[in-house]
């Protein structure tokens, strides 16, 4: 059973209790990288890490002591524009894993030596996703794409503005942008929504509202369709992203593109599993995925391919695009897509850490809950003529934004 209520200063509680023995407990809020600048890029990132980082009440050693006595999993991340800090328990350690998120949440001090020692982590991870090409290689299409936009920012910040940060600057951030009009806290399974409800009023319910709302940067240009980047690097493989324009999160076409999606490069069965790995050997890992933000989003393919290959291979993507611009998608394959979304959803439904996600971002995109119900009636009523519609207005470019890293130098 789905509830909601939202307190005085505008933090929404949603929650939906499911017959299950653990309870899903996240924290959203509803800013990320997208609200940074080059300034400050990797801000929401370094808070983030911070939080688990002592407390006035707590060491950072006692947080982790605690969230290992509790049980069960705890973690937090932040995307392209949101931030989130989760933990999933028995249904009988509740209180005390509100207690305990509510602590870091509103009580962390981000002491100046704890900010250094992270610092070093975070450089480290940044290190990381340099040395593993398969990652960076989409970040540096996400710059390519959204070229001038906050969009563009990478989630954790370049090494430069990252070692510039400091606990003002980190605080700072946190005032200005973890406001209560843009907080969602969600829970999923056996939990009590009054109950959730007292729990989180005696602890953020004294927090003032904001003064003023507070508009996110204008939705981005799509990016420039003829724009190519090639990182040469000696690596055995080429990775390769290439893409076109997209649907925001909560475009009424979305059940359309999330089937378009899967036929072209979802699956095993998708044309360019068949087309590339399957029928012709050409790489091991191709597939095609959808990025999407609260305004915009673009559908992108990634590959990672023996560089002699590389030219024979874009060739082949972009004829299976061309394919589907021209002759669509059939209806056998569009039941084939709608069954294997259907399934999805209904297998993802029995993780409470899915559930308890669904419901933080149903409510940052519609303001209400979605049953599964909804969703599946919804994928499974699209009609092939759609699909093709939509095909025809995202794959119409003959040329598309790519960016490659490998040993090679033209395309």
């Amino acid at each position: 059973m789905y509830q909601k209520t939202v307190l005085d200063n505008s933090i929404r509680l949603v929650t939906e209790q499911l017959p299950s023995r653990l309870v899903s407990i996240g924290i959203w809020v509803d800013v990320g990288s997208r609200d940074e600048d080059e300034q400050n890029n990797g801000s929401a990132h370094f808070a983030e890490h911070m939080f688990f980082k002592g407390t006035r009440l707590r060491s950072a050693q006692q947080i982790s002591k605690e969230l290992d006595l509790l049980g069960g999993m705890s973690n937090a991340f932040t995307s392209t524009e949101k931030t989130c800090y989760y933990i999933t328990v028995l249904d009988d350690r509740l209180t005390e894993a509100v207690d305990l998120l509510a602590d870091i949440f509103l009580d962390s001090v981000f002491a100046p030596e704890e900010i250094e020692r992270e610092k070093q982590v975070i450089l480290q991870e940044i290190a990381m996703v340099e040395d593993t090409p398969d990652d960076r290689v989409h970040e540096l299409f996400s710059a390519l794409f959204w070229q001038g936009h906050g969009l563009a920012n990478p989630v954790l910040g370049s090494a430069q503005v990252v070692t510039g940060l400091d606990s003002r600057s980190l605080t700072e951030y946190v005032r200005a942008n973890y406001r209560p009009d843009r907080l969602v806290i969600s829970a999923a399974g056996n939990v009590d929504h009054q109950i959730f409800v007292d729990l989180w009023q005696d602890r953020v319910g004294g927090i003032p509202p904001a003064a003023t709302t507070a508009p996110r940067r204008k939705p981005p240009q799509p990016g420039n369709v003829s724009a190519r980047q090639i990182i040469n690097r000696p690596l055995e493989q080429a990775h390769l992203i290439m893409g076109s324009i997209g649907l925001p999160n909560n475009s009424a076409d979305r059940y359309k593109l999330l089937l378009l999606n899967t036929i072209l490069g979802g699956n095993m069965s998708s044309r360019l599993f068949q087309e590339i790995r399957e029928k012709r050997g050409l790489a091991y890992s191709i597939f095609s995925y959808l990025s999407s933000n609260s305004d915009c989003g673009y559908t992108a393919i990634y590959m990672g391919v023996d560089p002699k290959f590389l030219s024979e291979s874009v060739g082949l993507i972009e004829e299976e695009l061309g394919k589907l611009r021209m002759a669509g998608v059939t209806k056998s394959e569009l039941a084939g897509a709608i069954e294997y979304a259907n399934s999805g959803i209904y297998l993802a439904a029995e993780n409470m850490e899915v559930r308890m996600t669904s419901l933080a971002k149903n409510e940052f995109s519609f303001g209400r809950y979605l049953a599964i119900e909804e969703l599946t009636g919804a994928i499974s009523a699209v009609k092939a003529e759609g699909v093709n519609e939509l095909a025809q207005i995202l794959f119409a470019a003959d040329t598309l934004p790519l960016c490659v890293i490998g040993p090679v130098s033209e395309i």
